[in-house]
């Protein structure tokens, strides 16, 4: 008998493409990588002390409480508490295997086959594939010409099959911040149409102020409405131990340990533990891991200024640009092909945050060396002329 696997039409996942174009690279000098949100340096000793010591101690490879290690969840509710000059107890803290985990669970207890979430075009290309992967349908809400959320767009697309809205701040891929005003407003939209308001706020850390991201914690009935999801995987450099959170009532938060239970069972006991060595003995290290992207953040926008071979920077924050190829009648797939294989340039193409072809790129910038930005002005100014 041979086995047939469902075919997944038009799901696919960007990074994976991108990975695939680099056996066709055909420049030879050192590739300039800006696919991947990920950090290219390791992460604190402190934290790869704790690392080696979890794997040899007796519990290190036993499950964790399906919530999470006690000692993180209290640890970060403390650290929201004080981010966000509010109370947020443990309770409220569910650990996940990762923040694209912990968006997964959380629709998928929100939402059933043929309801309805709300995602902010661009989107991030992991929210739109699992709705769509889990028969969740995806509806796309317009930004406006400064790259937020439409808020106006946003009223006419709810529904009686709306099940939540979602907002990324800072965005992936347009690194675009949402400020507390505009997040309380969709808040509210959300608590008068009931339905949820999911946060995801992976790039907290990286953003140009140290004010709280927003005050929706200082409402007393946030967990009615608001569900916000965290990764540790950024800002202490972790990413290979998948480690995040999702931040709600407990009610809620029950419910998706039900689904965990059966896709992970737990979050990885060495993750948990590397997250917490992060955010007790690492905050200093993190602070300075955070101040040197945003140093590359200034950078590339020097770089971009002068639009180098026509390449336009239209937005920045965080790890990414959203920027619009000179190459009008182009797709965007050929172009990225184009900085690969002429100019070892690996990006993601705009369509894969769209589900259109508008004519855009994200750069990762903040994988870059600070001294490899002169570089990549001068492969982007030669894309025009070679």
């Amino acid at each position: 008998m041979q086995l047939i696997a469902r075919t997944l039409e038009n799901i696919h996942s960007p990074i994976g493409e991108a990975f695939a174009l680099l056996d066709q690279r055909e420049d030879t000098r050192p590739l300039l990588d800006m696919s991947q949100a990920a950090p290219s340096h390791p992460t604190a000793p402190q934290i790869a002390d704790r690392i080696a010591a979890i794997a040899r101690s007796p519990d290190g490879g036993r499950y964790c409480p399906q919530e999470g290690l006690p000692h993180l969840r209290e640890a970060f509710a403390t650290e929201l508490s004080s981010g966000y000059g509010a109370s947020v107890s443990a309770a409220n803290v569910l650990v996940t295997a990762g923040c694209n985990q912990a968006f997964c669970l959380v629709a998928s207890t929100l939402a059933g086959k043929g309801d309805q979430i709300i995602l902010p075009r661009p989107f991030y290309f992991n929210h739109d594939m699992w709705l769509r992967l889990d028969g969740i349908e995806p509806v796309h809400m317009a930004t406006t010409d400064e790259g937020l959320p439409d808020i106006v767009a946003c009223r006419s697309l709810i529904t009686e099959r709306t099940a939540a809205i979602v907002l990324v701040t800072p965005g992936n891929p347009t690194g675009t911040t949402i400020g507390p005003s505009l997040i309380a407003e969709f808040a509210e939209v959300a608590r008068s149409n009931d339905v949820a308001l999911i946060l995801d706020e992976t790039y907290r850390s990286y953003r140009n102020t140290t004010a709280p991201a927003h005050e929706m914690f200082s409402d007393p009935d946030w967990e009615d409405t608001v569900v916000s999801l965290h990764s540790f995987s950024k800002e202490f450099a972790i990413p290979g131990y998948r480690v995040g959170a999702a931040v709600g009532s407990p009610v809620l938060l029950a419910e998706a340990m039900k689904l965990l239970d059966c896709v992970a069972i737990c979050a990885p006991r060495i993750g948990q533990e590397a997250a917490h060595a992060g955010l007790t003995e690492a905050i200093d290290w993190r602070a300075e891991k955070v101040a040197a992207v945003a140093d590359r953040q200034e950078r590339f926008e020097q770089v971009m200024a002068g639009r180098p071979g026509g390449f336009e920077l239209t937005s920045s924050g965080a790890y990414f640009g959203w920027v619009r190829h000179p190459f009008e009648g182009l797709a965007s797939t050929d172009v990225v092909r184009r900085l690969l294989v002429d100019h070892s340039m690996l990006t993601i193409p705009g369509h894969a945050f769209t589900g259109s072809d508008d004519g855009f790129i994200r750069f990762s910038f903040a994988n870059l060396p600070l001294g490899d930005f002169d570089e990549l002005e001068a492969r982007l100014a030669s894309v025009a002329l070679s």
